[in-house]
């Protein structure tokens, strides 16, 4: 405080603060799990923060006895919240009490979301397959000990009856290899899970998933070791709840990386978390965090990453994930993913536009792929995908992409993406599938931006959408897990180089004295020259 009472006002800027926080989070910002917290609530009963994990399911149970977002999104948290539940109350607790009620009301929705003739369709998330009649089984074994609520037993959708569920049960049972991507969902073995030896934690984390950790664990295990010390530091960090996937450690910063810097951000370069994703990368590629195996959307990531920030990155690891016409995140893929592709895309060509030498070597992946997202494309000009609820994410991706990679068939799904995103603006100037949000809305202003055609009432009205709201602790959760989420930070970097893109359609008001919409540091770039955040 200086004299006369006045104060000197010190303004970070967003940016800045933004990459302060990347780079010295060990774990991410990831957004609470109905799945993953009502899976500790079964599996973990004796880890600290039990009742606040069993208050946050009351307390995030929708009116009509479900969890989770429409559109089929709800049955896999609906599952998981119920089967703690019903699995919770001490015997002889009266119909009245909360919890009994809401356990009810669960396994009311559950009949709705489940019908009879198996006709439901659940979206496409991390290990549905086996998960939905892992708790499927699990409620209907609760349902035959509670003979005072039973009723007929659920049904798994059609195609989901647990025979990918059974086979894995019985691989691990004869000791035989088992994907690499099995540990993420350690959870669906059952006590088969606890102490498995094909699922080793890294740094404590059983693919980076509290439930799978929990799993692993078993009931025999103390905060002293390292799984059960992770396990209390993750739920003390969020009083008792739980994130979706944790940590991210390369996916955070490499996605955090390629919005502010592909939108020209200037800001000091981030040597910490360049050294980071250099770290992670290996000839195998890169995963989304230590403990899971690599996988082509992170590999690609991470040298879009690295390669805007000047720093050397081959792409020949990329060519292992080569498919018949496109690529797979990993082996065995079910089904393949929009972004993924459009990120492999994305690496080739900005590699060969570095390096014209090279341009031979990789002509004909581009190509393929180019040809890939064009043919994925929808009618109506959008495209979707595996990773994310939100087709605005994926359009952006691909838009990006085929950006980068260029031709006349490139152009043209560019612009018809462009019309699509003019014609689904909502009335406030969002963009959102379910609502507007704010991430959406960045990712609708960045396929204007760069679609090449005169959109400025579009984007003016998107631009102020996000200045004038902004709520990280609310970002809808739109990303896939096993359940959904939102990557916070992931969203705010977005949001900052979409502002940034669209400042000159903000009006002086809009764009003067407030943090929010302020979003270019003071000082060099990270393509002018070293320098080091926080």
């Amino acid at each position: 405080m200086q004299d006369g009472g006045s104060a000197d006002v010190i303004t970070i800027d967003p940016v800045h603060r933004l990459l302060t926080e990347v780079e010295r989070d060990e774990w991410g910002r990831v957004s609470a799990s109905v799945y993953e917290t009502a899976r500790l609530v079964a599996l973990a009963p004796a880890l600290p923060g039990h009742r606040a994990r069993v208050d946050y399911l009351l307390r995030t149970q929708a009116r009509d006895g479900s969890w989770g977002a429409p559109d089929g999104y709800a049955l896999v948290p609906t599952l998981s919240a119920t089967a703690a539940l019903l699995g919770y109350p001490p015997r002889g607790l009266p119909d009245g009490t909360p919890l009994v009620a809401a356990a009810q009301a669960g396994l009311s929705a559950l009949r709705r979301l489940l019908p009879a003739d198996g006709s439901a369709s659940p979206p496409d998330t991390i290990a549905v397959e086996m998960i939905v009649p892992a708790l499927v089984g699990d409620i209907n074994d609760r349902l035959r000990d509670l003979p005072a609520r039973a009723a007929a037993p659920l049904r798994p959708p059609e195609g989901m009856e647990g025979r990918p569920l059974e086979r894995l049960r019985a691989a691990v049972a004869a000791g035989r290899p088992v994907p690499g991507t099995a540990a993420a969902s350690l959870e669906v073995l059952g006590p088969a899970g606890a102490r498995a030896g094909f699922a080793v934690p890294v740094g404590g984390v059983v693919g980076c998933s509290a439930a799978a950790t929990a799993a692993w664990l078993g009931r025999d295990w103390d905060s002293r070791e390292p799984a059960g010390h992770f396990l209390h530091r993750l739920q003390e960090a969020g009083g008792g709840p739980v994130p979706g996937v944790t940590p991210i450690t390369y996916f955070e910063p490499a996605w955090v990386l390629n919005s502010l810097a592909a939108a020209g951000l200037p800001y000091p370069t981030p040597d910490a978390l360049l050294d980071r994703l250099a770290a992670g990368l290996t000839g195998s590629g890169a995963p989304a965090a230590p403990g899971l195996p690599p996988d082509a959307d992170d590999t690609a990531g991470v040298l879009c990453a690295l390669m805007r920030h000047g720093r050397q990155a081959d792409p020949d690891p990329l060519l292992a994930f080569q498919a018949d016409g496109h690529f797979v995140c990993f082996p065995a893929e079910r089904t393949p993913s929009t972004s993924a592709n459009a990120h492999v895309l994305e690496a080739l060509a900005g590699h060969v536009r570095r390096y014209p030498g090279r341009a031979g070597r990789y002509a004909r992946q581009i190509a393929m792929v180019t040809g890939w997202l064009v043919g994925r494309q929808d009618d109506d000009g959008r495209w979707t995908d595996k990773w994310h609820a939100s087709p605005y994410y994926a359009t952006v991706r691909a838009v990006a992409a085929l950006r980068a990679a260029g031709g006349a068939h490139a152009d043209a799904a560019v612009a018809a993406a462009v019309r699509w995103v003019r014609e689904t603006q909502r009335a406030d100037g969002s963009w959102g599938r379910f609502t507007g949000s704010i991430e959406e809305t960045a990712y609708a202003l960045h396929v204007l931006m760069h679609g090449g055609a005169p959109v400025t009432g579009a984007v003016s009205r998107g631009a102020v959408f996000l200045a004038t709201r902004d709520d990280p602790d609310r970002y809808p959760a739109l990303w896939h897990a096993k359940d959904l989420y939102a990557p916070v930070r992931v969203v705010q970097a977005a949001r900052l180089a979409a502002l940034h893109l669209a400042g000159p359609h903000l009006v002086p008001a809009q764009r003067s004295g407030s943090s929010t919409i302020s979003t270019g540091p003071r000082g060099r770039s990270a393509a002018e020259g070293p320098g080091r955040i926080g």
